[in-house]
């Protein structure tokens, strides 16, 4: 098992807790990990990035090189097309299709869901809306984490554990809420792969 992972997006959506959960399920599994952060003005809505490696064997570097990532997670749509130079050409972009516009000449949207569609094998999460649908607007981040899922190598009921673990200190309803967040995603994704 082998797996390269590009989770972007900006301060504030929760990349880091994406990162946080896969990594405990790969570690209960005995995979190995390694896991590299950049904060661009992360408090002020800057760009975020996690990359993320995992495998069965030893792993030299924790950072991704160009042409090799098998999936690109962004939380934000013209964040994933920040990362598209590290897309292997099997590789998929799973994105939120709302755009985070924290700047004057942001694309227009339309166009730019069309210019990932045509870019990459992709998958479009309405994350806003699932999120709600899970009973907070705060699981974005987890919906996006089960709209990922079939990309990850790592079986679900291990990704639901790892929430159960990530989120356990804040309580039963919390976690209840996030798994129904995460299966909301990973059926979107099901449903939409192309």
């Amino acid at each position: 098992m082998n797996k390269n992972i590009i989770i972007s997006g900006v301060g504030g959506q929760g990349i880091l807790t994406m990162a946080s959960i896969i990594d405990l399920a790969a570690m209960n599994l005995g995979l190995n990990v390694k896991q590299a952060e950049v904060h661009g003005m992360s408090q002020r809505g800057g760009a975020v990035e996690s990359h993320l490696r995992i495998s069965s064997g030893e792993i030299f570097s924790d950072l991704i090189p160009k042409g090799k990532a098998d999936l690109i997670l962004s939380i934000e749509p013209m964040e994933s097309l920040r990362y598209l130079p590290f897309l292997s050409p099997d590789g998929v972009i799973v994105t939120a299709t709302e755009p985070y516009v924290n700047i004057g000449n942001y694309p227009d949207e339309r166009e730019l869901l069309e210019t990932i569609a045509n870019s990459a094998n992709h998958v479009f999460v309405n994350a806003g809306l699932l999120a709600k649908e899970a009973g907070s607007a705060k699981s974005y981040n987890v919906v996006m984490l089960g709209a990922a899922a079939p990309y990850l190598e790592i079986a679900t009921e291990e990704l639901e554990k790892a929430i159960g673990m990530f989120f356990n200190r804040k309580g039963k309803e919390m976690v209840d809420l996030n798994i129904k967040a995460f299966r909301l995603g990973w059926a979107n994704s099901l449903n939409e792969q192309k």
